[in-house]
């Protein structure tokens, strides 16, 4: 089994991310599409649209309730916004699946879960996606990590990749077992997770463990107990999905996504307290945070 590395500014150096040149434009920093956001849960969209933007994503799509759209839209103008029909429930509806594969296919990376309502027409929505096997990353989050335990040998037949980006209860989803169980031993989890999904894995806590499939393991001392506040999460998914479109591979963008996200937690923690800070307040420091 390796060893456990831990995540900071020097072991960063070993997974440099693309480098952009300043004649290069928006298509050079790729296309992403979030799939995201609820009548309930528009925020979720927004924060990882706008973490996505922020981690130098060139171009962002967000497919969305249709009932939540333009008021989306306009709190996000430097996106298309895509209204996608709804069941009674709230949920994205199923037959908008076709749709969203074409959609998939003109982005560099796609983005699947935050603020999304459970339920059969999500699971409809994951299946549709997973048989494209489309070559470009996967980054799943919230809701949809609740779909996934049943879909294991699908989602490892994905070609571009998969990222994981579960807190301990979702972790205990994916796996069939107690939170505590993943809380006493979260290395051994994501380890699990990595090894049976066939993706980058990860779990949130104050000490943060990645795996890749492959077996390398790394631990990020998190950025604070202020970074467990509602829509946090929802800024981290759009962040490693921002680097992933920009042509990041799955481990490095988990990597540097979760670095960012941390530092942010920190510098804002000195600036406006050890918690009490609102998600969107990390957003403006990932831009700062990130190297020349």
């Amino acid at each position: 089994m390796s060893e456990v590395l831990e995540l900071n500014r020097e072991r960063l150096r070993d997974f440099p991310l693309p480098y952009h040149p300043d004649d290069s434009d928006k298509e050079g920093r790729g296309r992403l599409l979030v799939v995201a956001g609820s009548r309930e849960l528009a925020g979720a969209a927004l924060l990882a649209g706008i973490g996505a933007l922020r981690a130098g994503a060139g171009k962002l799509q967000i497919a969305t309730a249709a009932s939540i759209a333009v008021p989306l839209a306009i709190a996000v103008p430097e996106a298309r916004v895509i209204g996608v029909e709804e069941t009674e429930e709230g949920c994205l509806a199923a037959d908008a699946v076709e749709r969203m594969i074409g959609w998939c296919e003109g982005a560099q990376a796609i983005l699947l879960g935050p603020g999304l309502q459970h339920g059969p027409p999500l699971d409809a929505m994951l299946d549709g996606l997973l048989a494209a096997s489309l070559d470009r990353p996967l980054v799943l989050d919230a809701a949809v990590l609740g779909s996934l335990a049943p879909r294991a040998e699908t989602l490892k037949a994905w070609k571009g990749g998969v990222a994981l980006l579960p807190h301990s209860r979702e972790m205990a989803r994916l796996l069939d077992c107690e939170a505590e169980e993943v809380e006493a031993d979260p290395l051994a989890a994501v380890r699990r997770a990595a090894g049976t999904f066939g993706a980058v894995a990860m779990v949130k806590g104050q000490y943060s463990h990645i795996v890749h499939p492959d077996g390398r393991a790394f631990r990020f001392e998190g950025g604070g107990v202020g970074l467990a506040t509602s829509g946090s999460g929802d800024t981290l998914a759009g962040i490693v999905a921002g680097l992933c479109a920009r042509g990041a591979d799955p481990l490095t963008a988990v990597l540097w996504g979760i670095y960012l996200h941390g530092e942010a937690g920190r510098r804002v923690s000195a600036r406006v307290g050890r918690i009490g800070f609102l998600a969107r307040e990390l957003l403006d420091e990932i831009p700062g945070l990130l190297p020349e």
